[in-house]
């Protein structure tokens, strides 16, 4: 039986086909479309995925053959959380409200016939049943199906799904049971995404950049957040302060109240990065380390830090001349291979890995 699954409608849309247990093909539709975060229907990765199954089966494309889609979560159950939200809030919800409730009417109610008429344009054929599962057992199934364990505890956290935020569950053999959950409002991945919104960070986006930022800081609001932000309960439960918060009835993640418990309005996105962010001199010092570390490395070399010139909010280099990476035919013009260029960049990113380690996410050929 093939199984053909569909992320899509909200963000980092993707595709995958599974043939009787076995994972035929994967794909994130920003690969093809270069759009980061797309969250269109996942057109290109779900050609890709039916040219593997028609490659690997020995068919032509148009005969590849679907049994079924598994859609990532329940649209209608995720409407009702929102709807009743909107209700225990009024009226302070009344902007978001206006905001949400248009897309759901116009877009996100109809994805049912909006996955057919898109399965149609790929070239899938006939009427393809459709299936919903709850967005808390994808991320568990994506978890234990691939996992070498025939029994495993599997633990999910993230930001919402329809109404659960963090899941236990338990799987045993092609058995996969979720046994408790938290309920929205209460989310640790939607504390996450309030700090994100609060260091200027794009939400859903921007969460990387956050945790690369982390090691260059210090825990100095930690306690501040157990006290006052979050309840751990000792069974590992855990309740959050809405107080602080703006997502259940406002445009933000976070309120008045939340800036004033940490010294000073939300960072302003795009703006300077403080000292609150992080501290440039530690940067620096990574990459200097960064450059030790790679003093033996044949054809890749890391500048120099200016001490001198590097304070808290500005790290100065040596002088480097050389071409983007990314001019192909200048790199060529000179004497260069850029396929060269590309492996001996690979070469240092495993070296680093393996050999010190550590990665710096920031490295250019």
């Amino acid at each position: 039986m093939k199984l053909l699954g569909i992320s899509c409608y909200y963000h980092d849309s993707a595709a995958a086909l599974v043939d009787d247990g076995e994972i035929v093909a994967a794909a994130q539709e920003e690969r093809f479309t270069r759009k980061k975060h797309d969250d269109g229907f996942p057109s290109n990765a779900v050609r890709y995925c039916l040219a593997e199954a028609a490659a690997r089966d020995g068919k032509r494309l148009d005969e590849v053959t679907i049994d079924g889609v598994v859609f990532y979560d329940k649209p209608l159950l995720k409407f009702h959380r929102i709807l009743e939200t909107y209700l225990a809030t009024a009226p302070k919800g009344l902007p978001s409200f206006l905001q949400a409730i248009p897309i759901w009417l116009k877009e996100k109610l109809w994805i049912p016939p909006r996955i057919q008429e898109a399965l149609a344009e790929c070239g899938v054929q006939g009427d393809v049943p459709i299936h919903f599962t709850q967005h808390h057992e994808s991320h568990a199934a994506s978890a234990y199906y691939p996992s070498p364990f025939d029994e495993a505890a599997v633990l999910t956290l993230d930001g919402v799904g329809e109404w659960a935020t963090t899941t236990i569950g338990v799987g045993e053999g092609a058995k996969l049971d979720l046994i408790r959950e938290i309920r929205f409002p209460h989310s640790l991945g939607l504390l996450y995404s309030a700090v994100t919104y609060f260091t200027g960070f794009k939400v859903n986006s921007g969460e990387y950049k956050l945790m690369g930022l982390a090691p260059y800081g210090e825990p100095k609001y930690a306690d501040i957040i157990r006290k006052e932000l979050i309840d751990l309960r000792e069974d590992g439960s855990f309740r959050l302060n809405m107080e602080y918060f703006g997502y259940l009835d406002g445009l933000a993640m976070t309120n008045d109240k939340f800036a004033a418990l940490f010294g000073g309005p939300a960072r302003s996105p795009e703006s300077r990065i403080t000292r609150r962010e992080m501290d440039l001199r530690l940067e620096a010092a990574a990459a200097a380390e960064f450059r030790q570390n790679c003093a033996e490395d044949e054809g890749f070399k890391v500048p120099r830090v200016d001490w001198r010139r590097t304070a808290q909010r500005v790290v100065t280099f040596e002088r480097v001349s050389g071409m983007p990476a990314d001019e192909r035919d200048a790199l060529i013009a000179a004497g260069h291979d850029p396929d060269a260029i590309l492996a001996q960049a690979a070469v240092v990113f495993f070296n680093q890995v393996f050999r010190d380690g550590f990665f710096h996410a920031d490295m250019h050929p």
